[in-house]
């Protein structure tokens, strides 16, 4: 089972910032590069991978996807680049510059920001023009959010979207039913994808072994069929969980149940589709 993973961070301090590590102690004041993630993969089955853009200080979003654009070449394949559609001004010049950064799709990080603001109209016709592109947006909503994210789904229903870390589950809280019973909500939306990364991450100390995950992994399975899962690794945050290594053990697990071309669609296939890879 070989993986093409969709949601690579990189984190290069110098020359920029990521704030939001600075409480983290096993991210904080470190580099996370890709020769680290080549010596934690090697014999892994990675045969591709795709930026995800890592939350950098607002200063530098822009300054992240410039860097990210020289590191370019296999396995690294393309990037997704951060984006605020918020604001129009510089919105357009952004997405003109980023076709020349080798972008395949963008993100705004939205569980850490007002819900409103992805309910301004503002918002969502800069989204369209992602749409407009035929590029996707990817969504990071907490459990709690999934009412926002149908809202956005349904005022935007030409965009792809995919829907970061299955809807960022309460794991270790145990709240299985109402994200569960949320998630098919949202899968009901055929312009939504769901990305299976990230999960470990939202563990209690002592879960996060396949057992645990296997419920949740399941549902995600039977709520948007094998063709609209893609696999990320959510490196470095999955050393918050259970560690990429581990990580990739568990997805062969996980999809251990797949037919071949069912889990070839999850690990590698839907990805190059969705991405234009």
């Amino acid at each position: 089972m070989e993986f093409l993973d969709t949601h690579q961070h990189l984190i290069y301090r110098d020359p920029l910032r990521y704030s939001w590590t600075d409480d983290i102690p096993a991210l904080a004041q470190r580099s996370f590069t890709l020769s680290n993630y080549a010596a934690l993969t090697a014999g892994k089955g990675i045969i591709g991978t795709l930026f995800m853009e890592a939350g950098a200080d607002d200063a530098d979003y822009q300054a992240e996807a410039r860097f990210i654009a020289t590191l370019l070449r296999e396995p690294l394949l393309g990037q997704i680049a951060s984006c605020r559609p918020e604001t129009d001004a510089g919105f357009d010049a952004w997405l003109e510059e980023c076709e020349g950064l080798g972008v395949k799709g963008y993100r705004r990080i939205l569980h850490v920001v007002p819900d409103d603001l992805s309910r301004s109209e503002t918002f969502r016709r800069n989204l369209r023009k992602i749409g407009a592109k035929g590029l996707p947006f990817d969504l990071c909503f907490l459990a709690r959010q999934h009412d926002v994210a149908a809202e956005l789904l349904r005022a935007c229903d030409d965009q792809i979207f995919m829907l970061d870390h299955c809807g960022v589950p309460d794991i270790a809280g145990g709240g299985f039913a109402p994200w569960a019973a949320s998630l098919r909500r949202l899968a009901a939306f055929p312009n939504l994808n769901c990305k299976l990364s990230g999960i470990t991450a939202y563990c209690a100390a002592g879960q996060g072994e396949t057992a645990d995950l296997m419920p949740w992994v399941a549902h995600v399975i039977d709520c948007f069929g094998p063709n609209r899962i893609v696999w990320g690794s959510d490196w470095p945050v999955a050393n918050l969980g259970v560690g990429l290594p581990k990580w990739i053990d568990q997805s062969r697990a996980l999809l251990a149940a797949l037919s071949p071309d069912e889990a070839r669609a999850i690990t590698q296939h839907n990805a190059r589709r969705i991405y234009g890879l």
